[in-house]
């Protein structure tokens, strides 16, 4: 790409960086985007890519854009894997949970109804028996399970890469290291990139949050997710199954793995006995960025002209994407603001 025939310049090569990035570009402008030391360096390099929602009740701004970027997440990763020719691991399977008694199974039909009217018939939220969904299913005491046909999964890594794919098949270009930048600038820099802006704007708009995960060897097939105890269990399509995670707020080595994930690990073939005796192939630790409103902190950088922020995807970053590039693609480049109250820049400050 020839200098001075850059449209935008991105900061940052996670979830939101290249997704991002690849929106921009699909839509015909000149991408750069500029990643300091690798690809997925930071928490989008994780295993987990559990793309689940909020439960359906207290409606509010962040649960609608979730729903709304759940509800594109198909045909964004199919562009994604139209353009560069690289699968996402995208397949919404829906996830199930168990239901210990009766109380929590009370709290589940409301739950229903409430999906009924706010999911628009898009997916639902139901109680079946867990023995439906087989082997794989998680212990329950009352032998029921939630069922939500809305969440969905992505292989983390697999998504970053055909992200960059997709991205250097529309022409944009990718420097690790550094570059110079060119026409509107994006900062998409994760947990590095909140502590920066703390000090640029003299008072905390963020955290990282450390997490570890794990990758078993077990091929689930084509089955729902588990959420149990705080514990996403993830199949994915190339015969891993996903485990996480920790959320640790005080941590001394934010990228080692330690008896915390040995827990995790242990509880989840508690949860899933199918697991039971499966190989851990891969330990992961990292940071996670989140905002201090804990939603997306999208917009404008205050006093910055050109230069905008898109940061705090915590846990809910790969989920969160589609509907993130969206808006901030067209914010910069069209000039239309559609960030609702709450992910703003300023709600942080």
């Amino acid at each position: 790409m020839a200098s001075g025939r850059v449209d935008l310049t991105v900061r940052g090569g996670g979830a939101f960086g290249l997704a991002i990035a690849f929106e921009a570009a699909r839509r015909g402008a000149r991408v750069r985007l500029i990643e300091r030391t690798r690809l997925g360096a930071g928490s989008s390099g994780g295993t987990v890519g559990a793309l689940a929602p909020h439960v359906p009740e207290n409606w509010n701004p962040k649960k609608q854009f979730q729903f709304e970027s759940l509800r594109m997440a198909e045909e964004f990763w199919g562009a994604v894997r139209t353009a560069g020719g690289k699968d996402a691991g995208y397949a919404r399977l829906g996830r199930i949970q168990p239901l210990a008694d009766a109380a929590q199974i009370a709290r589940a039909e409301e739950r229903a109804a409430g999906a009924a009217e706010l999911w628009q018939g898009f997916a639902d939220w139901r109680i079946v028996p867990a023995a439906e969904f087989g082997p794989f299913a998680p212990a329950s005491p009352t032998g029921l399970v939630i069922y939500d046909t809305l969440t969905a999964r992505a292989a983390p890594r697999a998504a970053g890469a055909a992200l960059a794919a997709a991205l250097t098949a529309l022409g944009g270009e990718i420097v690790i290291g550094d570059g110079p930048e060119e026409g509107a600038v994006l900062h998409a820099t994760g947990a590095e990139g909140l502590a920066d802006l703390s000090v640029a704007f003299g008072k905390a708009v963020g955290t990282g949050i450390k997490g570890q995960s794990a990758l078993l060897r077990f091929d689930a097939g084509a089955v729902p997710q588990i959420y149990a105890e705080s514990l996403h269990i993830v199949p994915h399509a190339d015969g891993t199954v996903a485990i996480g995670s920790t959320s640790e707020r005080e941590y001394t080595e934010p990228s080692s793995t330690d008896a915390q994930l040995d827990a995790l690990i242990e509880k989840a073939r508690r949860i899933c006995p199918a697991l039971e005796g499966a190989e851990v192939i891969d330990r992961w630790a990292g940071v996670r960025p989140r905002a201090k409103t804990r939603a997306p902190m999208l917009g404008v950088w205050p006093g910055r002209p050109g230069h905008f922020i898109a940061n705090g995807g915590f846990k809910i970053g790969f989920g969160m994407a589609p509907k993130v590039a969206q808006v901030m693609v067209d914010l910069m480049l069209d000039g239309r603001d559609a960030i609702p109250e709450g992910f703003r820049v300023e709600d942080n400050l």
